[in-house]
């Protein structure tokens, strides 16, 4: 967290609440006439933005009104926990036939036909 964002939150700020990961929710206290509320997340840890949980992602971006309940918003059996961000590392996903990847590409299959202007 820079200087900057710690001495806004310090003077502005309003903790809201935290996530299950323990980011911070903040928002204004006072907010002047005619503009809309300022809403931020100071992480824990690494500034990542997919750390953001989706009912949180919802209340910093005027969504939702209310921040959610403490606990989170109830979960549906369908959802998958949280995967930290794996771009740029070993760990990144590459499709079958990226240079990237570990595997070769399929060859053509003689279905391809060029284009020829009459």
């Amino acid at each position: 967290m820079t200087v900057g964002t710690r001495l806004f939150t310090w003077l502005r700020g309003e903790l809201v609440g935290e996530d299950s990961q323990g980011n911070r929710y903040y928002r204004e206290r006072k907010t002047p006439a005619g503009r809309r509320q300022k809403r931020w997340v100071i992480y824990r840890g690494e500034a990542e933005a997919s750390r953001v949980p989706p009912d949180w992602h919802g209340w910093l971006h005027h969504t939702a009104a209310e921040p959610p309940p403490k606990g989170g918003l109830p979960r549906k059996p369908w959802e998958q926990p949280h995967r930290p961000n794996q771009s740029g590392t070993a760990l990144a996903y590459h499709p079958a036939g990226s240079v990237a990847g570990a595997g070769r590409r399929a060859k053509a299959t003689g279905d391809y036909e060029a284009w020829k202007p009459d």
